[in-house]
């Protein structure tokens, strides 16, 4: 069974990868380049003298096969994990139904793996932070997402085990109360990262922000709501077949 779901999920986000590589390569790649043009613009002159080293991958793959290539990959990897998540999930979110727990499930992820790190520590294009704090940025960039998936995890544990009590709306509205706290905690406890230039354009950091922030939108709305069609015309079709095989004419 869940092998099934994992087979799916992955196809599900494969098809998830390429709309979210349609709109990566309209609405976000145009900010890239002029990024890319802000840094060339601010070389210093001894490093326009120097003679260039070849280009392992040229920008034209980067922006078009590689792009396709990586959104797809991961699209594929976050389907598959996103199967086995809603095999344990589907059933014990309620009354929830299969289409609603995928869609549920794929907005809780996005919010706590993506859009509440990408508060503290949003994406940035290229020629706007230090090269020489790449591994600084990404390592507190990644204790915030740990923070925030197990704040999530908790926050549902325990709306779970206050739904008894409170019913299903104030235990829901004090899990993601707690859930709050401690994400707003540990806001004010990790280092502010602050590396853009002055004379960076606002136009093209804002832009670049909203594009990075749409893909993960795309990818997450398609495997929340794709997976959730799938599962459930797939639940129906067994559900259709099994009385037809208890048929007498199909004994």
């Amino acid at each position: 069974m869940v092998g099934n779901l994992v087979v799916r999920g992955i196809i599900v986000g494969i098809v998830a990868g390429l709309l979210a590589f349609g709109f990566a390569k309209v609405f976000g790649e145009p900010w890239v380049d002029l990024a890319i043009g802000y840094e060339d613009s601010h070389a210093t002159p001894a490093a326009a003298t120097e003679p260039a080293e070849p280009e392992l991958v040229s920008r034209g793959v980067q922006s078009t096969f590689g792009l396709m290539t990586g959104l797809v990959v991961m699209g594929a990897g976050l389907g598959g994990l996103f199967a086995v998540m809603f095999a344990f999930a589907n059933g014990r979110m309620g009354s929830l139904g299969s289409q609603q727990t995928s869609a549920l499930l794929a907005l809780l992820i996005w919010i706590s793996f993506y859009f509440v790190p990408f508060l503290k520590y949003p994406a940035n294009p290229p020629a706007s932070s230090d090269d020489t704090t790449i591994n600084f940025r990404s390592a507190t960039y990644l204790v915030m997402v740990a923070i925030s998936l197990a704040a999530m995890i908790g926050a549902w544990a325990l709306r779970q085990r206050l739904v008894k009590d409170y019913g299903t709306w104030y235990a829901s509205l004090m899990a993601a109360a707690a859930y709050l706290v401690v994400v707003v905690a540990f806001y004010l406890i990790l280092p502010n990262v602050n590396e853009t230039p002055a004379d960076f354009p606002a136009v093209v950091l804002y832009d670049f922000r909203m594009a990075s922030l749409g893909i993960q939108v795309i990818l997450w709305a398609s495997i929340g709501l794709i997976f959730g069609y799938v599962v459930e015309v797939t639940m129906m079709s067994k559900q259709r077949a099994v009385p037809m095989s208890r048929s007498p004419m199909m004994r």
